[in-house]
């Protein structure tokens, strides 16, 4: 079965400066965006540094990732990659589970 190309992007390495709307503006020229959020420390409630861009097409996604993945914003090197779900990060973390017990 061909693995679907998912809308929803994961963007890592993002300075404490950039707010939810930065996020947003910076992933714009791409195409139409759904939503744009930083995910936050829920004491203190500044960005941990990374969030989430889900587009309404994967057209779009697709570019925003090849002009955005590696580039310099903010003075910080960001990457960007299709967001994996729940199920993928559980299979992930239990294979290297696996390989740390050999």
């Amino acid at each position: 079965m061909a693995k679907r190309f998912q809308t929803q992007l994961f963007v890592s390495r993002l300075s404490a400066y950039t707010t939810d709307r930065s996020l947003w503006q910076l992933f714009s020229p791409f195409g139409q965006i759904k939503e744009a959020r930083l995910i936050r420390d829920h004491e203190t409630q500044r960005p941990k540094g990374f969030g989430f861009v889900t587009f309404e097409c994967e057209h779009d996604a697709q570019k925003a990732i090849k002009s955005l993945d590696g580039r310099i914003v903010d003075g910080r090197l960001i990457f960007v990659e299709v967001a994996k779900n729940s199920e993928e990060v559980k299979t992930d973390m239990n294979s290297k589970k696996a390989d740390e017990s050999w």
